[in-house]
């Protein structure tokens, strides 16, 4: 049942990460990749209010404060969904093409912007979750 529903959330996701991606990058011009962070933060964001609202007591493994990782939520909605419409493959590939056109200086920014975007975008949707729970 948990292949299932991660199965389901990726079918959903990924088409939806390229829809972003191509609807994003058509609005910049240049090669930074400004539909991948945009997704990938997007993706953090959601993820990290899926996993704080996961980890209520009752849903969380234990009532230790972590999410279980065969909660059908998290399944559906962080693994299936989120890992699906984020990209770590294509931020990787994307960083390291900006390296090799010469535009290093795009390559560090985007490594550290995505980086340090998407960590502040999971904290935020955990706190949001952590919120919304009190």
């Amino acid at each position: 049942m948990t292949a299932l529903l991660i199965a389901l959330g990726a079918a959903v996701g990924a088409p939806l990460r390229y829809l972003i991606d191509r609807a994003v990058q058509a609005r910049h011009r240049g090669g930074f990749p400004w539909g991948t962070l945009v997704v990938n933060v997007t993706g953090s964001l959601l993820l990290g209010f899926v996993i704080g609202a996961a980890a209520s007591g009752t849903n969380g493994a234990g009532g230790n404060g972590f999410a279980a990782a065969d909660d059908p939520l998290v399944a559906l909605l962080g693994t299936g969904f989120c890992g699906a419409l984020t990209t770590y493959s294509t931020f990787g590939y994307e960083t390291v093409r900006l390296h090799e056109r010469g535009e290093t200086r795009a390559a560090l920014g985007n490594a550290v912007l995505s980086v340090a975007a998407a960590s502040v975008a999971a904290g935020t949707g955990l706190a949001l979750a952590a919120a919304l729970r009190s």
